[in-house]
């Protein structure tokens, strides 16, 4: 077993190339156990496809992902998939399955399916009544369905959670409750944590630690405080531009 300050995760010159383009550019970089990690960057930056060469969704052309110290490419995929939690921003509930059915179906196809009580607590991890485990997906609202793809990536008890975009399409009422939901739930689970967004503020506000990407590259590995205080360089800086000046409007607009 990993000791407290071995690393969760490693990157090890990662890079992958699509017909020529680079889209991860030679990352390195070792995320530690219990590590709440934003990865943030504009469109085309790369984050979420280094964030799929973890679960295999992306197969790096060169380079190595260690998880626990093991390749991940050493694991079946199926296998290692089941000891991660994925959550993204479709959501991809089974129309035709109930909630419960959607939040077991991994455990289930591992031939250990979820007890009822069990469901009902994962639902109440998200702040949902057991009354939701017999509903459709079509009776639920956004928010609801992303709860519940929160409450099936932890249904297998992962120790890694993978996050991409997953509160984008939401209101921002919602967006915010279900992130500290989330950032609560990796507080209580002592889970590791790396969630892609392009929202400097949640990752400001959620992370211990936030990636700024660039050009297929991380340019910047600072802690929000240290964001806050300038550092990071100019293209982290500029991100951190966009909610300190819209703070700094609605201030105007106060006064």
């Amino acid at each position: 077993m990993a000791a407290a300050d071995d690393p969760h995760l490693s990157f090890a010159a990662i890079r992958k190339i699509y017909d020529g383009a680079i889209a991860v550019d030679g990352v390195d970089c070792k995320i530690p156990i219990g590590q709440f990690v934003a990865l943030v960057g504009a469109s085309g930056s790369g984050k979420s496809t280094l964030l799929k060469t973890v679960n295999r969704l992306i197969e790096p052309t060169s380079g190595r992902v260690l998880l626990e110290g093991k390749d991940v490419v050493d694991l079946p995929a199926p296998v290692l998939r089941r000891r991660i939690g994925y959550v993204f921003q479709g959501i991809g509930l089974f129309p035709h399955m109930d909630v419960a059915e959607n939040i077991g179906i991994g455990p289930r196809l591992a031939g250990a399916p979820l007890a009822s009580e069990r469901i009902a607590e994962l639902l109440e991890w998200v702040e949902l009544d057991g009354g939701y485990a017999s509903r459709m997906p079509g009776e639920l609202s956004g928010g609801q369905r992303q709860r519940i793809g929160v409450a099936r990536a932890l249904a297998s008890e992962p120790r890694l959670l993978l996050m991409d975009e997953p509160f984008g399409a939401l209101d921002p009422v919602t967006r915010d409750a279900l992130g500290k939901r989330t950032r609560a739930l990796h507080d209580r689970l002592g889970l590791t944590t790396i969630m892609v967004t392009h929202d400097m503020a949640e990752a400001l506000l959620l992370a211990d630690r936030v990636l700024v990407m660039h050009g297929g590259r991380i340019v910047a590995d600072e802690s929000p405080h240290g964001l806050l205080a300038g550092a990071g360089g100019k293209i982290a800086q500029a991100l951190v531009a966009v909610p300190r000046e819209q703070a700094g409007r609605i201030e105007a607009l106060e006064a």
